[in-house]
């Protein structure tokens, strides 16, 4: 692991998600800027010495001389390193899982995607919340044609995590709001591109073209604390977006809403163990994780009895198990273009710099139309 050193956000969820079904475990890691706190909280986590590293430099060197591999390297760094370390560790040869966004840069994440293919490395990307199962039911129900053909994509992640300026001064928040360090974007990049994401991965279809307003609820800030974002997918489907980190009172308000012309769904991370499906001229049906009647691929993310409630760990955990199917395949056959269970590969990491990137230069343009494809 590089990246996700004490304090860290995500770092936790990982480490747990990784090592819930004992495919995989802990064995190194450069968790931190300062060499003497990463090693000290690497030792913390049980590591050998040794092998708690002081930068992740000194560690890909060690361990590329290592005689056994190891099997995947996660990075859970600030925006602007995602490049830079993933290039080198998967040339390196080794399999890679990455914090979104994959880059910062249109260029960065089409070369990182080249990279994986001519390494014949994984290179996925950590768009989480994919992994839960009821997510992965309406993707099912979607691409099976419940809803018929899908009319509009509502999208929304709004929180108040930000919406006290006095955090800005916490180092684990400000670089956030850093160009150098997160791009050209905070709360888009952040957390709109999992919104963004999880559209793409419900309907299946990719992002066309945007009109963006990045707005800042404290004025001292470089980028963007909310931001609303009109979309058009492919197939001519309607997209809104609403993000933020000015909303006091929501906590972490991830929701996504489908519908089509046979149907509606609506599916909100707080209560991720419910779907409402709202059919056409039906009354609305509350849909439990666990039941027997969900689809298969719902069935088989879910872990516990249906009224128990699981969480965040355990859908990084379905992503982690995907990584390591995958790894398990003959080391021989190629990777670039996997699919296996809904694990987000570079290619879709890509698409969504590309979103972002596009939603940034639509707001400082005026908030005029521009096609994702312009970014590349």
């Amino acid at each position: 692991m590089i990246g996700g050193g004490e304090g860290s956000q995500i770092g936790f969820t990982h480490r747990a998600g990784a090592e819930l079904d004992r495919k995989f475990t802990l064995k190194a890691g450069a968790f931190d800027i300062d060499p003497k706190r990463s090693n000290e909280f690497g030792r913390r986590l049980g590591l050998e010495s040794s092998r708690s590293y002081g930068s992740w430099r000194e560690m890909l060197a060690a361990e590329t001389q290592r005689p056994e591999r190891l099997d995947l390297i996660t990075v859970a760094t600030p925006n602007a390193t995602h490049f830079e370390i993933s290039k080198a560790f998967v040339q390196a040869g080794f399999h890679v899982f990455c914090e979104k966004p994959l880059t910062i840069t249109p260029e960065t994440a089409a070369a990182l995607v080249k990279v994986s293919a001519e390494s014949n490395r994984i290179c996925a990307v950590n768009f989480g919340y994919t992994g839960y199962p009821l997510v992965r039911q309406m993707r099912a129900m979607v691409l099976n044609g419940e809803l018929g053909n899908v009319r509009l994509v509502k999208a929304e992640f709004a929180a108040g995590f930000l919406a006290n300026a006095a955090i800005d001064e916490n180092p684990r928040v400000r670089w956030r709001f850093d160009p150098d360090q997160a791009g050209d974007s905070c709360v888009m990049a952040d957390m709109g591109s999992h919104a963004m994401h999880l559209a793409t991965f419900v309907t299946g279809r990719r992002i066309c073209r945007l009109s963006a307003d990045f707005a800042y609820g404290v004025a001292s800030r470089q980028l963007e604390d909310d931001a609303l974002v009109a979309f058009r997918m492919e197939g001519e489907i309607i997209g809104r977006l609403w993000v933020s980190g000015l909303a006091l009172g929501r906590t972490h308000g991830l929701a996504l809403q489908v519908f089509g012309e046979k149907g509606g769904l609506i599916w909100q991370q707080e209560y991720p163990d419910q779907l409402k499906w709202t059919p056409l001229g039906g009354p609305t049906q509350i849909l439990e994780r666990g039941s027997s009647s969900l689809s298969d691929s719902a069935k088989s993310a879910s872990r516990i009895a249906e009224g128990h409630p699981e969480g965040m760990v355990l859908a990084f955990a379905n992503l982690y198990r995907s990584i390591s199917e995958l790894i398990s395949r003959d080391t021989n056959s190629p990777m670039i273009g996997y699919k296996i269970s809904d694990l987000p590969n570079a290619e879709e990491g890509r698409h969504m710099v590309d979103v972002v990137c596009a939603a940034a230069r639509s707001s400082h343009e005026g908030s005029r139309w521009l096609d994702v494809s312009e970014q590349n």
